[in-house]
């Protein structure tokens, strides 16, 4: 026994030489311990299963830290723990002010827009100044290791056999890890799915943690989502006589000459989706003028009979949507716009709607309708190669403007959507059909009246409301909106256009520039975090409605697309979007980024895990795996749609209205002259506002 002891102690006193039994444990504590403040800070949760896989990969990356930290001499290897401790410090603390201003975590693709995003750097000081106590508490390592930490730092170069050992110990332990997930497969949704087959930040930081997230963003990012091909819905052909919303696409010839098998697997899975029928309201408005607007920040909060009449109006006399709900995807507005535009489910980790930009997308509405004798315009009150939008739009069939690109308005922050309208009505109000796409930007955070224009703008209107002052500022933003409306309706009137044209407004996500404490305070009470957060108003009105027409499925942005094309008698193919037509006989289905979902029958909220059926309602036998599993096909092959650019390879275009009109593809040459363009001139606007602001 004295013997064993011995020899121990003897090997501690050896791996002293490279690492201290301290400095190890210290490392590992800390990596589990700024996963907790995360977890905690944004998800509200501590315990459960998922610590356990945190602690599991958190280990490995410890012992890899420590491994690199034992390379040199001391004053190398205090070198390497700190910057090692710094950089994975600096990980958690960009997550945590991020997901503070966005409600969302940062990716890697992320970076690729840095530009953009250090637009809005005063924001970003902002989300450090309201995310100040969670990330103080994630310095606290950093401030351990400066005062400790460096003593327990190896004197010398690991051993070669000890070295060699740690590297051993990571790869088991990691393996370890991931058996245990890959054995986790219980559950409405499986963990084993999760970190095998998808991508979905929100509940990967939950179940595995921020730094196996990035693991698995960089794989998403290389090599995709995992091979999920053979996923099937649970649905059978309609054999109904009434006609579908289909093209006439030959699904077996396709599959036949196809020797992908991931593209065959999609033939396979079109070709058995269950398309819509025709109804009473197909061609509705065929013939009619179409105005499109994706409202920033727009919510039901908003609505106000007093305050913002035109909205109030429209939402409550035309048609009225009682369970619609904006779910927030993992690039705010940008996301936001995909979903309205395309029908189709962001794909996590990139920017869809940029990368749909050199796809062939002939259902978007511009597509569908500039062929049709309409001329089809888009606008943004705001740089025009924000998002990329230069590249996307242009592809959806617009004739495109933004600030810097035809559109001249007031430098302030934000733009002024009275202004847009009234520099862009002009242009089309006399062609003998039009269809206009709106991107606004007054309604968008912050929500002060010192750091928004447009909420100082309406500051006095908003004075006698019984609300904190950010939510005054919330309301008097989204004043300049419905002011914006005021004006389109009158011109409209004027110009002997308005019983001609459908009205369609929703938000591109809910104002997540309030807390949810401020939302509260204007919903009246308690907001639901899980779904109720994000239940709001979709405006789609005509002026010769009679009365309203209460609809109650339940719906959200991605149905939009597919319920005007067929509101406007346009040939589409159903199952080839993952949205539905609101107005047809399909279940109503809306999903949430996190693979969250709720239909008529219930809801159920991935981050539990937990199905919870609607009171007085009948459950079939297995719905939520079903369901499930219909909503794990809908998130992957949207994916699939865009990376495979696959209406290219599915949709003939001499089928589709598609005119072939897309913007002339530029060299990378070319899109990095206009990008430092539209950054220089954007860096100027705001060189202009910092001063008058300094100057106020």
């Amino acid at each position: 026994m004295a013997e064993n002891i011995k020899k121990n102690k003897e090997l501690l006193k050896s791996f002293g030489q490279f690492a201290t039994a301290k400095y190890c444990l210290f490392l590992i504590f800390s990596i589990i311990y700024l996963e907790c403040v995360l977890r905690f800070y944004t998800l509200n949760i501590f315990w459960g299963r998922g610590l356990v896989y945190i602690i599991l990969f958190s280990v490995p990356i410890g012992f890899l830290v420590v491994l690199l930290s034992s390379l040199g001499d001391k004053k190398v290897n205090v070198i390497i723990s700190g910057v090692c401790l710094f950089l994975i410090t600096l990980l958690f603390m960009t997550q945590i002010v991020y997901f503070t201003i966005f409600d969302t975590y940062f990716t890697l693709y992320s970076l690729t827009g840095t530009g953009d995003v250090l637009e809005f750097w005063h924001q970003g000081l902002n989300g450090i100044k309201a995310g100040a106590l969670p990330l103080f508490f994630g310095a606290l390592p950093m401030f351990i290791w400066a005062f400790w930490g460096r003593k327990w730092v190896a004197d010398k170069s690991i051993k070669f056999r000890y070295g060699l050992g740690l590297l051993i110990a990571a790869f088991l332990m990691q393996f370890i890890a991931v058996v245990a997930v890959n054995a986790d497969d219980n559950g409405v949704m499986s963990r084993r799915y999760l970190y095998k087959e998808s991508f979905v930040p929100r509940l990967c930081v939950a179940n595995f943690g921020a730094l196996t997230t990035y693991g698995l963003d960089l794989k998403n990012l290389t090599l995709g989502m995992g091979d999920t091909v053979g996923v099937k819905e649970n649905t059978e052909i309609s054999k109904s006589h009434v006609p579908q919303n289909v093209l006439e696409i030959d699904f077996d010839s396709l599959i036949a000459g196809e020797t992908d098998e991931i593209i065959k697997d999609m033939h396979q899975y079109f070709s058995t989706a269950q398309a819509t029928a025709q109804n009473q309201y197909t061609g509705k408005y065929a013939g009619k003028n179409l105005i499109w607007i994706c409202a920033e920040g727009f919510s039901a909060w908003a609505l106000d009979a007093k305050k913002t009449p035109t909205l109030y109006k429209m939402a409550n006399q035309g048609y009225v949507f009682k369970n619609f709900y904006n779910p927030i995807w993992g690039v705010s507005t940008s996301d936001g716009e995909y979903t309205t535009c395309t029908g189709l489910i962001p794909k996590p980790g990139v920017w869809s709607l940029y990368k749909s930009g050199e796809n062939y997308m002939p259902f978007c509405l511009g597509n569908q309708l500039q062929p049709r004798g309409y001329t089809t315009r888009a606008y943004h009150d705001h740089t025009y190669s924000y998002y990329h939008r230069d590249v996307s739009h242009p592809n959806m069939g617009y004739n495109y403007k933004g600030v810097g690109n035809g559109l001249e308005l007031r430098e302030t922050w934000p733009e002024s959507d009275v202004e847009m309208m009234e520099k862009t009505i002009p242009e089309y109000i006399n062609d003998e059909l039009f269809h206009t796409y709106y991107m606004s930007v007054s309604g968008h955070l912050e929500y002060t009246f010192v750091d928004n224009a447009m909420a100082a703008k309406h500051k006095d209107e908003v004075e006698d409301l019984p609300y904190s002052s950010n939510v005054k500022a919330y309301l008097a933003c989204q004043m300049e909106l419905d002011k914006a409306m005021e004006l389109l309706l009158k011109e409209l009137n004027k110009a002997g256009k308005l019983d001609d044209t459908l009205i369609v407004l929703a938000g591109d996500h809910y104002p997540y520039g309030l807390t949810n404490e401020e939302i509260s305070e204007i919903n009246g009470e308690t907001v639901e975090e899980n779904f109720g957060l994000y239940h709001t108003a979709l405006i789609m009105w005509e002026s010769s409605m009679a009365e309203p027409v209460i609809v109650k499925k339940p719906c959200s942005p991605i149905d939009i697309l597919p319920t005007l094309s067929n509101l406007l008698g346009v040939p589409y193919d159903s199952r080839l979007m993952m949205g539905k037509d609101i107005f047809s006989d399909s279940p109503g289905l809306v999903v949430f980024a996190d693979h969250s979902w709720l239909t008529d029958k219930g809801r159920y909220n991935a981050l539990t895990n937990e199905f919870i059926p609607n009171k007085g309602v009948k459950i079939p036998k297995d719905y939520a795996k079903n369901t499930m599993v219909h909503v794990n096909a809908m998130f992957d092959y949207s994916a699939k749609i865009l990376d495979y650019n696959y209406y290219s390879l599915a949709v003939p275009q001499n089928i589709t209205a598609h005119s072939g009109t897309v913007a002339p593809k530029l060299t990378k040459e070319e899109k990095a002259a206009k990008a430092m363009d539209a950054r220089k001139n954007q860096v100027q606007r705001d060189f202009k506002r910092w001063n008058k602001s300094l100057g106020q």
